[in-house]
């Protein structure tokens, strides 16, 4: 594992406890988490040879602090925390990362000021809605159910990070506050507007998609595509909503081709 140091910042009139893991050298890299919590997976650690990589905890995920999440109310709140976020960082448009719901926040950033991001990459993003293929809501489906949709091999070793434990009382609740902290922001429908707002992304973006992802399907891949301008599509075999997870190795193979160029 990459060598990582936590910076902690105040934000929100000091009414937010900012945690944010640093690791590697290079140009800044912005990676923002799915609903289930930071997890520092090896995609992390290796694009961390190449980049200095941010990663912070959404608020109210951070041990010891779940009250950080009280003072947000929607996404609107939320985008605005990230920019100053950033600005605490000194991070004036970095390159931006967002798997599952940080792929929907990373897209928001991006489409509510363009001049934030200089590149976007969305791994499995949430924040589109169609009919015709419904997202299940992951927080109340039970484990069996969710593993067949989150994961190309239900058996994966990396599943344990982000399966709640039921021996383990300190995995559950750890894993149920992190689905309500984000969740917060994302149900009953995770289609907030940014179907209105995506036109506005300036940054390229490449948007990385997991082929057997049963949550997210596929077809919403195109759909993010029809929606951004100068985008394009990776589709990553052997994944499904976990891409990163899964194929970390891939994803950094990607990630880091994209962002060089």
């Amino acid at each position: 594992m990459a060598a990582t140091s936590e910076q902690t910042l105040k934000l929100w009139e000091n009414k937010v406890t900012a945690k944010v893991k640093v690791a590697g050298d290079g140009p800044a890299l912005v990676y923002l988490h799915s609903g289930y919590g930071l997890v520092w997976d090896d995609s992390l650690d290796l694009l961390a040879k190449d980049f200095t990589v941010y990663a912070p905890e959404h608020p109210g995920t951070s041990a010891g602090d779940p009250d950080s999440i009280k003072p947000l109310d929607d996404v609107w709140d939320l985008v605005l925390y990230y920019y100053e976020l950033f600005d605490k960082l000194g991070l004036e448009a970095p390159a931006v990362v967002g798997h599952s719901f940080g792929g929907m926040v990373a897209a928001e950033i991006a489409a509510n000021n363009p001049r934030r991001v200089s590149r976007l990459a969305l791994i499995n993003p949430l924040g589109l809605w169609r009919d015709d293929t419904p997202i299940k809501n992951y927080m109340v489906t039970p484990q069996a159910d969710l593993d067949k949709l989150t994961f190309a091999d239900p058996h994966n070793p990396a599943r344990k990070h982000v399966a709640m434990n039921l021996e383990d009382p300190d995995s559950i609740i750890r894993i149920t506050w992190a689905l309500g902290c984000t969740g917060k922001f994302i149900w009953p429908i995770p289609d907030k507007g940014l179907r209105k707002r995506a036109h506005r992304i300036a940054a390229p973006t490449l948007i990385i998609w997991g082929k057997q992802d049963g949550l997210t399907k596929p077809i919403y891949a195109d759909e993010f595509k029809s929606l951004i301008p100068n985008a394009r599509i990776a589709m990553v075999d052997n994944a499904a909503h976990m891409t990163p997870l899964e194929q970390p190795a891939v994803v950094a193979k990607l990630l880091r081709e994209f962002l060089k160029h």
